[in-house]
């Protein structure tokens, strides 16, 4: 329910509504008017080339032009969705790193807690000693500084949680402050390595690329139409007035016509457009190229990471702490 999935979703269906339109022939034209009318008295009989016109033109777009604009929006539409799905997994991972954290500082304020009965029975056996003169001023005051430090300590880690658990509240509200369990959850063991590189162009991030990637190289193909000529259809209805010299109405008319578009002088024109898309495509293939080398980078740093963490806390649980 975050708002950043939400407006993504209504991005993605946003973009599927204009891809609908974007496919449609443009709307036609209604042509109206009066033609060869006298400026002397205006009127429409006086004159036997005075007409009426009325007319539909409906123009038709270069070659499959409106093909490829309607899946170059499509495209757009995927990259949208395949956004949403990742804001939806960045704020999962969010969610569960800031949970981890406030985990790890209520434990720490508890080992805190417990240990400062320890610092103050230190600092009360030290001045005992001094007293006695079995201990210098320097232990004394040396006892009363370990003390504040972990005073400080504890301070610090509650306003570490407090910060944590505010953060929590912008996703679940005011449960962020609930009382935190006192064992982890269970999480599910990663897979190998090898398995997640090759899942990484399912991955949200990469689809989102792949998607852009689609939706420029069919602005190619929309460049490529420019080349062929467009052409508008139309018919009109023309009405006469007056009669003829024998005293007869005059016959009413129509006509048809057809307008093509020359495209004959392409250089400054379709050749820049051409050139222009298929440069956008190219920055876009190495911007996914870029993405993926970066997730790669990130797969080995954080699997390497989990897999030395891993081996130090069995050190710790098998030594250490014994």
């Amino acid at each position: 329910a975050d708002p950043a999935v939400t407006a993504s979703r209504s991005r993605a269906l946003a973009l599927q509504e204009q891809a609908v339109a974007d496919g449609q022939l443009p709307d036609p034209k209604l042509t109206m008017g009066v033609w060869n009318v006298p400026l002397d008295d205006f009127s429409l009989k006086k004159v036997g080339s005075s007409q009426f016109r009325a007319g539909l033109r409906q123009a038709f777009p270069r070659g499959q032009t409106l093909h490829y604009q309607q899946k170059r929006t499509e495209w757009l539409g995927r990259a949208e969705q395949a956004q949403s799905r990742l804001t939806e997994q960045e704020i999962l991972r969010d969610v569960r790193q800031t949970f981890l954290e406030l985990y790890y500082n209520r434990q720490a304020a508890d080992i805190i807690k417990r240990s400062r009965k320890l610092f103050q029975q230190l600092v009360d056996i030290t001045r005992a000693h001094y007293a006695s003169g079995r201990a210098n001023q320097q232990d004394v005051l040396q006892a009363q500084l370990e003390l504040s430090r972990l005073h400080d300590r504890a301070t610090r880690i509650d306003e570490q949680t407090d910060v944590q658990r505010a953060s929590l509240t912008r996703w679940i509200g005011e449960a962020a402050w609930q009382p935190v369990a006192p064992t982890l959850p269970e999480f599910p063991q990663p897979e190998s390595q090898n398995t997640l590189k090759a899942s990484l162009a399912q991955h949200p991030a990469m689809q989102s690329a792949t998607a852009r990637v689609e939706a420029n190289q069919q602005m190619v193909r929309a460049a490529r139409e420019q080349y062929k000529p467009g052409f508008d259809v139309g018919v009109e209805y023309r009405k006469r007035f007056g009669d003829n010299t024998d005293g007869s109405d005059r016959a009413d008319m129509m006509a048809a016509m057809v307008t093509l578009d020359l495209p004959l002088f392409t250089e400054k024109r379709q050749d820049r457009r051409l050139a222009a898309s298929q440069q956008q495509t190219e920055a876009a293939i190495q911007t996914r190229e870029q993405k993926l080398r970066d997730m790669q980078r990130m797969l080995q740093s954080d699997y390497a990471r989990w897999r030395r963490l891993g081996e130090q806390e069995t050190l710790y649980r098998d030594h250490l702490l014994r």
